[in-house]
């Protein structure tokens, strides 16, 4: 039996556990923000300290990108570390992302990095208004986020971007141009150690006040050959070993990269219902040095996300097709509480189990559901 641990104690180490299970792995979380290890289903305390968390694992590896440095550091130390922290860092800062995206030679939004007010006005030179700011360090879900739209705006923007430079010394702001999409999708795959790569079909993502809410697998093989091209690009690059996530901005039928994401992703999680293997499998397989599986579509498949609910109806769970993923966390508003995979054997089926759902589901609580439902 291997021993797996994950850096970071949520949902994503939970739904690894239970896909490492039937393959005889084990798995134990790290909180980095207690010290403890804990049972990633349970969260029962199994111990405390990096060095002990280590000292058992056979393989380490990360939920989410915003690790403190020092862990990172000592995890690559060990040489059981996987991806690497390079991938992690570039996860988690936008200027090793965008720097990163520009050597793999992949298409992404023109982009200037601010430190001071002089960067602020040169950026708005060369990149143009509109133009989306993000902070580099820590913003996720639409956090760490502004749009300036026009000069009249420039000085109230100054202001909380000077804010956010002087609140963290680390922090600088990128500023990339707007880019006019008709669309987000992602795509998610796998590369083990020997090179080998699977990747899943594109998933179209629907957010909400920057939030996914909906992810649906969708079958465009023009689209898809483009996406998978920067993939296999980004990985090669890394070396990276594990599930990798691309965000995309579709543009008439141009991906661009808007974000990378070294690990599993939210965009995946149809997968566990919609796929011959699902990403928290294929995730642990590369790391544990294992053959990947087959990432094939088996049937049509969209993924809701669940946030800030801790209950659903009984006639969500009766509706044929759905599959409700519960995280175990405590209720608090905007919260990523679960997800439902719906599934049905074709696309015009799976629209109209969406629109079943919706309807069992309080559409304050879900938005997004039903006009994404009839768009599809």
């Amino acid at each position: 039996m291997k021993h797996v641990l994950v850096l970071g104690a949520g949902q994503l180490a939970r739904m690894m556990a239970l896909a490492g299970a039937p393959l005889n792995i084990k798995i134990s979380a790290f909180d980095v923000n207690s010290g403890n290890i804990v049972h990633p289903l349970t969260q029962q305390v199994l111990g405390n300290g990096l060095t002990t968390a280590i000292e058992h694992a056979d393989v380490i590896t990360a939920e989410f990108e915003h690790i403190p440095l020092d862990v990172l550091d000592v995890c690559e130390k060990s040489g059981k570390f996987f991806p690497t922290t390079q991938a992690i860092k570039a996860g988690g800062d936008r200027r090793i992302e965008k720097s990163l995206l520009d050597s793999a030679q992949v298409k992404n939004a023109k982009y200037a990095v601010i430190n001071n007010r002089d960067d602020f006005d040169a950026a708005i030179e060369y990149v143009g208004l509109p133009m989306v700011l993000k902070t580099a360090l820590g913003g996720y879900d639409g956090k760490g986020q502004w749009r300036l739209k026009s000069a009249e705006h420039v000085d109230a923007v100054w202001c909380e971007l000077a804010q956010a430079l002087q609140d963290n010394p680390n922090q600088s702001i990128v500023a990339e141009e707007f880019v006019p999409f008709q669309r987000e999708v992602s795509l998610v795959g796998a590369r083990n150690a020997s090179g080998d790569i699977a990747i899943y079909p594109l998933a179209e993502n629907v957010h909400t006040d920057g939030v996914l809410t909906l992810s649906t697998a969708i079958d465009e093989p023009a689209l898809q050959q483009q996406a998978a091209t920067m993939f296999e690009a980004v990985a090669n690059s890394l070396q990276y070993v594990g599930v990798l996530a691309l965000e995309f901005f579709d543009v008439n039928g141009e991906l661009l990269v808007n974000e990378i994401a070294p690990r599993v992703h939210n965009s995946g999680h149809w997968t566990q219902q919609g796929a011959e293997t699902c990403q928290f499998e294929n995730h642990l397989r590369a790391v544990c040095g294992m053959p990947l599986g087959s990432t094939q579509a088996i049937r049509a498949t969209s993924m809701v996300n669940i946030l800030g609910e801790d209950q659903v109806s009984d006639s969500v769970y009766a509706l044929t097709g759905c599959h409700v993923h519960w995280y175990g966390k405590e209720k608090r508003r905007g919260r990523k509480m679960g997800h439902i995979n719906v599934c049905a054997h074709d696309k015009a089926a799976l629209k109209e189990s969406l629109l079943e759902l919706s309807e069992l589901l309080d559409a304050q609580a879900f938005p997004a559901l039903k006009p994404a439902a009839l768009a599809l």
